[in-house]
Formats: structure tokens, C-alpha cells, sequence
């Protein structure tokens, strides 16, 4: 379907791409990963002709019809519908044709294509996609402009989907999607009829939706077969493969080098000296292989003890003007709590954080906060709070006007960003930079509490994980709202869900809610009062099953961990020459603890990967 040989590229003097090669095959459902701004876009662009090579070539199949997300997404009077309808070209023109065609032979062609490219099937077949991605039929059929930026832009991407082109090019298609819309498109990519090519931070989407990954490193292209998890565990073998052949044939050439040393000056074993010369010179090392950096995230621990509940709602209301999105709510926050936030989108997740931070006041019912109860809220919007002329450092120096450059640096290299992109301006920082610098701003005095509003839109996949760490880092309370499945299970314990004008605590785990979702966007959801309570008692029941499972999996990778740091202690010891000289019973000593631990590890890394099968067997079931 598309093939890139040696291609390069360069944007302001920097190569994106030096000759890149990669083949995706026709039928292909790939993901394209890599760090922010290393040229995952660009190289988009460059497939679709927007930009030319510096060198290289991008060759396609002939007559392939490449379809990409637009930019700008439609904001006119024509309904959602019939903009989606509008994506097919070929259908739009056929049909305006067939109106204004008066040659029989001709008239006869068109209705003959219409049949082949099942034109009458194509109002059910759009309506579907528009369903799948949030869209009910009263509002199937607004005009675009009503729509606010988010659903328009699921507009234009249920019409691409539509058009079905033979290479669908999809850059970050989650990114204005909920956890109910993502889940529907990575069962709808899945069984895509051509060749798909992702751009995605989305680990569950790369699992369940992609059967290979092109992986963007060090300007260079590499073909992966299988899902993300596949490529980590394979690229994660190759670097150690790599990295102990590498260390192998060091280890090699520094003994060759101790002999030439030591006797090139002897005539004796001058030809000796030359001949292991030879042999040093066709020794070559592959070179090391290694992740590039991603910057950690520090959030301020709080600075104030926050009391039990840090927040109650009773009979809580709240909306906008007179227009009221959320009623009678009940709920407490405790310091330890961590909540993810899920619902439809415009069921009123994003009011009701605003509602805890402050933003709106409650039009009705009791919300109590906590004496000196600090709040950090994080959202896409809130990115307009940064100054766009100024740089990071600027932004710092705001908040320690009496601190030095150093303890200001600091505080920035904590926030994730790097010394020369501390004074580039914010208006100039890519998106995951400014999220850092923004979730950094409003974490600087240690607040007892954090709502992020889908934080990870713009990180990728290295970055995300490193949120993560940091969230479990924090002491404070922490909401999330995210489509993002993997932060969930990783950060948060108790479900909430925005459903029916209210909020509620919702008594299942994340798997079970995710069947829930599927069964009913397939029919088979709702049921009697009895059923419904049958399946709460199944969650409750697998929940119960499940939990001794992972309790158990989290000791075993303690324990790894533990033993991982023991050995490499011994390791460091052993590697220290004075050792050598010293008794010999201390040597033997340290070759039995390691001997012990090595055999203690095997056995445990066999226990986690028993437990772990058992794990998906039962989550299966």
C-alpha cells in the first residue's frame, strides 16, 4: 500500500527523517508512534503531498484514495448528517449527476455505480458511524454550527470513516472522543475493510485496534509486527540483546587491547601484538541502544492537612444562566480519594468540575469545602490562561519574584522542560509542553487537591506513564476525567459517572462498565430490574475474585523489584577490584547471596506470570 525509501526531511535546519525506510503493507492496521515532535504529522503531510522531500521517495498504490481528518471542521447550516453523507465524493457527484443526466447509457452507468458503491445503504451506514461516535438521531440532524469545537471535530472524523478510503490516516483520533466513543472506535478500526495508519498515545486503542506498529526513533523507521504491548516487550529484548552483545565484544577488545599494550614493544610477540590489532579493528561493537528522554513530572505535595471530607454535596444543582445540567447530587470527597469521572460527553462531567474548583457557584442545594482547601484544576480551556508571549521562565518568575535563576530553573526542570525550551515562548511550545508548564502552574503551592480534565491529550505514551507515576506520587485528592483507560486503572480506585442530569458512584469496575457499554451499543443492554441487579451482583462477584488475584501480582512485583536491587548491589561489589584482594571468604560469600536471590527471583518472576494468566483467564471469563 505505501512504501518510504530513504526518505529525508528537514524543518529550520533540523532532520525530522534521515533516509527513512518502511513498507506498510495493503490491508494493514498500524499504529505510528514516537516522542512529540520528533515528525509523526509532518510525515502525514508529506504522504498527502502537503509537503515535498528533501530526498527519498513515498510511493503508493495506484489510484489509492487516501483519507485524513480535516483540520477544519465543518461549521455551517448543512445538518451533521448530511455533511458525513457529503465526505463520499464520488456518491455526492454520482447523484448530482443522476438529476441533471439526460443520455440513457449514461443514466444507466450511474445507477450501475450507485448499486456497486451501495449508495442506498449509505444514510444508515453514516447515521451508524454518527451513533457509535455519541451522536442520537434528533441531533443527527442539527446544523454543524450548533455544535461546539469537540463535535464538530467527531464530525469530520465520522466523515472520513465514512468515505472509507483505501489508506485512512488517523492523527490522534481519541483526542475529542469519550471513553463510551473511543471504545466504539477501536471495535470499528478493528474491522476496517483497508489499510489504517494511526498516530496514537492511546496504549488500550494500540492494543485492541492496530496488528502492527511503526516506531519513530532516532530519525529512522521500524516495522513491528503486533499490538503496543507486543512491540514494548520485543523492542525491550532487542535493546538487551543489543546492549550485552555490545558490552560482549567492549569486554573483547579490552583484552585484545591489554595484549597489544603489553607486548607490542617485544620482538618475541611483536607478529602476536599486530595480528590481535587486526582483530580489534574488525571488531565493531554495535552501537548502544537506549529510550530517549522523557521528562518526569513532580507535582507539590500539599501544603495544608486537608480535614475528612475535604467536600460534601447535598442536593447540589448546577449549570449555566437558567439552564440547569446537573441535579441532586450527593456526594463527600476524603483526602485519599481517587476518582476517575465517566459519562457520555454533554452529560455534564466537565460543569461538574468546574463546580468543585470554584469556576461556577451552585444554583442550588449545600456544597461544603474545606477551611483553606486548595484546588488545582487542569482543562483544555485553561490553556488560555498562559501569557502566549511569554516563556516558561517568565511565567515562574511571576509566582518566586524573590527567588534566584537557579531555584526558578529548578522549579521548571521539575514541570518537564528542558533549559532551551524554559525561554522559548509559550505561544511557541508544542502541546504536551504547554500542559506540563499549565499542570506545573497550577500544582505551584501544593494544592490538597487536583481535577484534571483529560490531561493526556497532547502526551505521548512516555510522558503519560510519567503522569501516572506522579499521580500516585501525590497525597492529595485526585479526579480525573480521561478517556484514557490505561491513567484510570493505573491512578484511580472508585468510579463515578456523570449519567441521567446527576452524579452517582458507579458499582462496577472499569471491565465491566466497558461490556456494559458494548453489549448496549449491540442491543443487548437495558433488561428487567432483576437482570440489571443480577449483572451488579457478577461485577461484585468478579470484582471479589479478582482483587486476592492482583493483590497478589502487586507483592510479586515488589518482591522482584527488591530482589532486582539486591542482585545489583552484589553485582556493583563484585565489580570493584579491591575485592579481589581481600579475603576470599567475603567473595564466596557474596557468589552464594547472589546464587540465592538469582533462584528466589526465577521462582517469583514464574509465580507473576502464572498469576498474571490466571489474571486474564479470569477477567475473560
Amino acid at each position: 500500500m505505501l512504501t518510504i525509501n530513504n526518505l529525508t526531511y528537514r524543518i529550520q535546519g533540523r532532520e525530522l527523517f534521515e533516509d527513512a525506510s518502511v513498507v506498510l503493507p495493503t490491508g494493514s492496521k498500524t499504529g505510528f508512534v514516537g516522542k512529540n515532535g520528533t515528525g509523526k504529522t509532518t510525515l502525514f503531510h508529506l504522504i498527502q503531498g502537503h509537503l515535498a522531500p528533501d530526498a527519498g521517495s513515498i510511493e503508493l498504490n495506484r489510484k489509492a484514495r487516501i483519507g485524513a481528518v480535516a483540520q477544519e471542521a465543518p461549521a455551517g447550516n448543512e445538518s451533521v448528517l448530511d455533511v458525513v453523507l457529503s465526505a463520499d465524493k464520488e456518491r455526492t457527484a454520482l447523484m448530482a449527476e443522476a438529476e441533471t443526466a439526460t443520455d440513457p447509457d449514461r443514466i444507466g452507468e450511474i445507477y450501475m455505480r450507485l448499486a456497486d458503491i451501495d449508495a442506498h445503504t449509505a444514510e444508515a451506514r453514516a447515521s451508524s458511524i454518527l451513533k457509535g461516535l455519541g451522536f442520537e438521531q434528533d441531533r443527527q440532524m442539527s446544523p454543524t454550527h450548533e455544535l461546539s469545537g469537540g463535535w464538530r471535530m467527531r464530525v469530520a472524523l465520522a466523515g472520513v470513516l465514512f468515505s472509507q478510503p483505501d489508506l485512512l490516516l488517523l492523527d490522534e483520533p481519541t483526542n475529542y472522543l469519550d471513553l463510551e466513543g473511543t471504545l466504539w472506535l477501536e471495535k470499528y478500526l478493528a474491522t476496517y475493510p483497508y489499510t489504517v495508519f494511526m498516530i496514537s498515545h492511546d496504549r488500550d486503542l494500540l492494543n485492541k485496534a492496530v496488528s502492527s506498529i511503526i516506531h519513530l526513533e532516532h530519525r529512522k523507521f521500524t516495522f513491528y509486527k503486533g499490538n503496543y504491548d507486543t512491540f514494548e516487550t520485543t523492542r525491550r529484548m532487542q535493546m538487551e540483546l543489543n546492549n550485552k552483545s555490545r558490552d560482549k565484544a567492549l569486554d573483547q577488545v579490552a583484552h585484545l587491547q591489554k595484549f597489544v599494550d603489553r607486548f607490542k614493544a617485544k620482538a618475541t610477540k611483536a607478529k602476536q601484538a599486530q595480528s590481535r590489532m587486526k582483530m580489534i579493528e574488525k571488531l565493531k561493537p554495535p552501537a548502544a541502544m537506549f529510550d530517549e528522554y522523557s521528562a518526569p513530572f513532580t507535582f507539590q505535595q500539599p501544603k495544608v492537612e486537608a480535614p475528612t471530607p475535604m467536600l460534601t454535596l447535598d442536593g447540589v444543582s448546577a449549570g449555566y444562566g437558567n439552564k440547569t445540567i446537573l441535579r441532586n447530587i450527593d456526594m463527600r470527597i476524603d483526602p485519599d480519594d481517587r476518582i476517575a469521572l465517566i459519562g457520555v460527553n454533554g452529560n455534564g462531567k466537565s460543569t461538574f468540575a468546574k463546580l468543585l474548583a470554584g469556576d461556577i457557584e451552585p444554583m442550588g442545594g449545600s456544597l461544603r469545602k474545606g477551611k483553606k482547601l486548595e484546588i488545582a484544576h487542569f482543562a483544555q480551556h485553561q490553556m488560555d490562561k498562559l501569557k502566549p508571549e511569554w516563556t516558561p521562565f517568565e511565567h515562574v518568575v511571576d509566582l518566586m519574584p524573590t527567588e534566584s535563576e537557579a531555584k526558578r530553573r529548578s522549579r521548571l526542570s521539575q514541570m518537564g522542560l528542558t533549559k532551551s525550551r524554559m525561554d522559548t515562548k509559550a505561544k511557541n511550545l508544542s502541546g504536551g509542553e504547554r500542559a506540563r508548564l499549565l499542570m506545573g502552574l497550577i500544582t505551584f503551592g501544593g494544592p490538597g487537591m487536583m481535577i484534571l480534565d483529560e490531561p493526556t491529550n497532547h502526551l505521548d505514551i512516555d510522558s503519560r506513564d510519567a503522569l501516572v507515576h506522579a499521580l500516585n506520587d501525590y497525597e492529595g485528592a485526585v479526579l480525573i476525567i480521561s478517556h484514557d483507560r490505561h491513567l484510570i486503572e493505573a491512578t484511580c480506585d472508585t468510579l463515578w459517572i456523570a449519567e441521567g442530569g446527576t452524579i452517582r458512584e458507579l458499582d462496577e469496575d472499569l471491565d465491566s462498565y466497558q461490556r456494559s457499554i458494548t453489549s448496549s451499543k449491540e442491543g443487548k443492554g437495558g433488561g428487567t430490574k432483576a437482570e440489571r441487579k443480577a449483572n451488579k451482583a457478577e461485577a461484585a462477584a468478579r470484582r471479589a475474585e479478582i482483587a486476592p488475584i492482583k493483590s497478589s501480582i502487586k507483592d510479586a512485583e515488589t518482591k522482584i523489584a527488591r530482589l532486582k536491587s539486591e542482585i545489583a548491589k552484589i553485582d556493583a561489589q563484585l565489580e570493584d577490584p579491591k575485592i579481589y584482594n581481600g579475603p576470599a571468604d567475603r567473595m564466596i560469600a557474596l557468589g552464594k547471596d547472589k546464587a540465592r536471590y538469582s533462584a528466589e527471583l526465577e521462582a517469583t518472576e514464574e509465580k507473576w506470570l502464572e498469576l498474571s494468566a490466571q489474571l486474564e483467564e479470569v477477567e475473560r471469563a
